[in-house]
């Protein structure tokens, strides 16, 4: 049977390319027969058409050309522009002079004026100035150049990544383009998910320009992904006809003091709405009370005073997930559930109050994880990430929020969410995806609670971790989009049974042999 199954080319069309990686795919291009130039020609046109369905044939369109092949796509699109009727301006803010390979050629085919800066109106404008491999901030004419794009007030298109804007880190070390549009080719890149550069890229569109796919991603690897359905759809947890709530998972949920009887709640009711089974709040004996009579009825409680009592719980072998964390406290007793957690051979979520625990402990802090055998997942926001791993040279001073999980999840042992509005999963065997869903309506108390929870309730049905935390952080976000301004967390789970619907439905699609319509 063929390797390159659905499945891998689902993986295949959410890959992420460095920089780097994606120049080795243009390399295998090249030596599979398709000269630099015909690439630079099939992204040329894949731009031009951008123009042209912003502006139409009776347009004006400025193009800003830098000096390395970024320029010479420009020189192709402006070419291919003026074929077709448009009013054309080429800009090289360094100068005509110094152009090689195939940007030579594409200037060469260009055959027009090539003109010094200056303001001219058009109806859109063209960022050909640096791709997405520059490593330095804008300076001089090309700095001048990005600050005349953004005070025009005009639509600008970005070629493969505004320019200023780092492809494998998302940062704009000084003066970056605000593109209305990106148009990059075969593959996104990590800055195009990871902020500011997505907010920076505008729409972004990935143009086809003829690299064999195959062969391009067996040569660069494809560990980091955008995090999307094809990703995780083939480990959802699936329940035959005669299941019962413990073989749906049973989740234990520790709790702590009267003070914070929301959390927790939060957290188990997200996980039931995930698919579990059934859920269990382990809470101090004086805030049993509390609970008992906050509802819904789905959600059991019991009391747990400390590690003894835990430990009695979990001699039950039908629960098969804990979640510590959500408003559980920092005192002793707090303490003493964790490291009973840590010890523990059930699969863990690690959130809030675990995570500051942790990260407090003298006798490893978060070191103290990586002999865990069950997965584990910590879901640190950045004040929680800073604290767990901030410490850790070599992940502090990383500049990619991509690279910095990746190297805490290897740290760990564990499946690392880092949270925010460029959500990174990232798992210890150096796989890792970017989330695109989401909204700024999720920045609401209790909604990492309920993530939490998310994750809880697949890691407790036995999806593996990486793809538990990768489904739950997307519907997640989904939700909070379904949503919208004004949603509070307690309506993220309710939001959820509907977007399951659409996943399995999906899975169902993708698995099912249809007859063809009539």
């Amino acid at each position: 049977m063929d390797d390159w199954n659905a499945e891998m080319a689902g993986r295949a069309e959410l890959a992420l390319l460095t920089t780097g990686q994606m120049a080795k795919a243009d390399r295998v291009a090249i030596a599979a027969g398709t000269p630099g130039i015909v690439l630079m020609e099939r992204a040329g046109r894949a731009v031009a058409d951008a123009v042209l369905a912003r502006a139409g044939a009776g347009g004006s369109v400025t193009l800003l050309c830098g000096p390395g092949n970024n320029g010479g796509d420009g020189f192709i699109a402006a070419r291919l522009l003026r074929e077709h009727g448009m009013a054309v301006r080429v800009v090289a803010p360094g100068g005509a002079d110094g152009f090689a390979g195939d940007a030579a050629i594409a200037l060469a085919r260009w055959a027009g004026p090539v003109e010094p800066p200056g303001a001219a109106p058009a109806d859109v404008f063209v960022d050909a100035l640096f791709g997405a491999g520059l490593t330095r901030p804008l300076a001089g004419a090309f700095a001048e150049a990005a600050a005349m794009l953004n005070a025009a007030g005009r639509p600008v298109i970005a070629v493969d990544m505004p320019s200023g804007v780092s492809g494998d880190t998302g940062r704009a070390e000084g003066l970056a383009v605000e593109a209305s549009e990106t148009v990059t080719f075969f593959r996104l890149k990590p800055g195009h998910l990871l902020q500011p550069g997505r907010s920076l890229c505008g729409r972004v569109t990935v143009a086809d320009i003829g690299i064999p796919v195959r062969a391009a991603l067996a040569a660069v690897g494809m560990t980091a992904f955008r995090n999307d359905v094809a990703l995780w759809r083939r480990a959802w947890p699936e329940h035959a006809a005669d299941t019962h709530k413990f073989r749906r998972g049973a989740l234990a949920v520790l709790a702590g003091g009267v003070s914070g009887v929301g959390a927790p709640r939060l957290g188990a009711r997200a996980a039931l709405r995930a698919g579990a089974g059934l859920a269990t709040l382990l809470c101090e004996p004086e805030a049993l009370p509390a609970h008992a009579a906050r509802g819904p009825d789905a959600l059991m409680q019991q009391a747990v005073a400390d590690a003894g009592a835990l430990a009695a719980f979990l001699e039950d072998r039908r629960i098969s997930a804990v979640l510590a964390g959500p408003a559980l406290g920092l005192g002793r007793r707090a303490g003493d559930l964790v490291r009973a957690v840590i010890a523990d051979d059930r699969p863990a979520v690690l959130d809030a109050d675990a995570l500051t625990l942790i990260a407090g402990w003298p006798d490893g802090g978060v070191r103290s994880l990586r002999g865990r055998r069950p997965e584990t997942v910590l879901t640190p926001h950045a004040g929680e990430f800073q604290r767990l791993f901030g410490n850790e040279p070599g992940i502090a001073a990383e500049p990619s929020k991509l690279e910095r999980a990746r190297r805490a999840a290897a740290l760990s042992g564990a499946v690392v969410v880092d949270k925010g509005p460029d959500t990174v999963v990232a798992a210890p065997d150096g796989r890792a995806a970017i989330n695109a869903t989401g909204t700024a309506a999720l920045a609401t108390a209790g909604s990492g609670d309920v993530l939490a929870g998310l994750i809880a309730g697949l890691l407790a049905q036995g999806m593996p971790a990486f793809e538990a935390a990768c489904a739950a952080v997307w519907l997640h976000g989904l939700a909070g989009e379904r949503l919208g301004m004004g949603l509070i967390a307690d309506d993220l789970p309710e939001a959820v049974p509907p977007l399951l619907r659409d996943v399995l439905a999906l899975r169902c699609d993708a698995d099912r042999k249809r007859p063809a319509p009539f």
